[in-house]
Formats: C-alpha cells, sequence, structure tokens
C-alpha cells in the first residue's frame, strides 16, 4: 500500500489521522509518515486497513464469495481456509489460501495476487 492509496482509505473510512491512529493501534506521527511517503504501510497496518474498508456497508451489499468468482475447482477448495472458514468475501485477509493453485507463504506474496484480483477489487 502507498502513501496515496492510504490516504485515500483513511478517508473512505471517515476518520482523521489521530482516529486512524487509534483505529490501526499506531502512532500519529506514524500515520502521518505513511501518509506523506517517510516510511513504509507495515503488512500489519495494511491488512487492519483494508479490513476496515471491507467492513463498510457499500462494500458487503452484493459480493459473492470467491470460490464462486474464481469457479475454484472442489480440490482447491478443501485445502483453503476461506472455504473452510466461510470466509470467501474475506479471502484477501485470510493467510494460507489457495489463489491460482498454490498456497502464498507471506502477506507480501499474498497481496501481489490479491491486488489484481476481482474479488478485493471488488471490495475496494
Amino acid at each position: 500500500m502507498d502513501s496515496a492509496e492510504f490516504k485515500y482509505f483513511r478517508k473512505k473510512l471517515n476518520r482523521t489521522q489521530k482516529r486512524m491512529a487509534e483505529l490501526l493501534g499506531t502512532s500519529l506521527k506514524a500515520i502521518h509518515s505513511y501518509e506523506q511517503g517517510w516510511r513504509n504501510v507495515p503488512g500489519h497496518v495494511e491488512r487492519q486497513m483494508y479490513f476496515l474498508v471491507s467492513r463498510l456497508e457499500e462494500n458487503r451489499k452484493s459480493r459473492k464469495p470467491c470460490w464462486l468468482i474464481k469457479k475454484c475447482p472442489a480440490e482447491h477448495k478443501k485445502k483453503c481456509p476461506a472455504w473452510e472458514f466461510k470466509a470467501g468475501k474475506l479471502c484477501w485477509f485470510v493467510n494460507g489460501t489457495v489463489c491460482e493453485g498454490q498456497v502464498h507463504k507471506n502477506w507480501e506474496e499474498k497481496m501481489k495476487i490479491c491486488r489484481s484480483c476481482e474479488v478485493m477489487r471488488s471490495m475496494l
């Protein structure tokens, strides 16, 4: 997540920098640094930001589970924690999902796939 995206989502959430710091469990100075591009947004902060945005009413209305959108075969669903925990609208949030036929080892690797995926894009 770059600085412009971070600031865009903060405004979409209708939060001040101070309130965003409280929600994300970080300092106001860190929020300033993320928005100015002086500091990279850490994976755990990015993940929380996406989660908060996903909970906005406009993002929950008509979304379908990922396995329907991606037409996942049964063998992928059986191995996927998004399927197991019925988290198909939050698949991007769950580590260990079987996207594109493989499990991604960390958040950064997973986000490379998720950012271009229609499931996450429909939320953002």
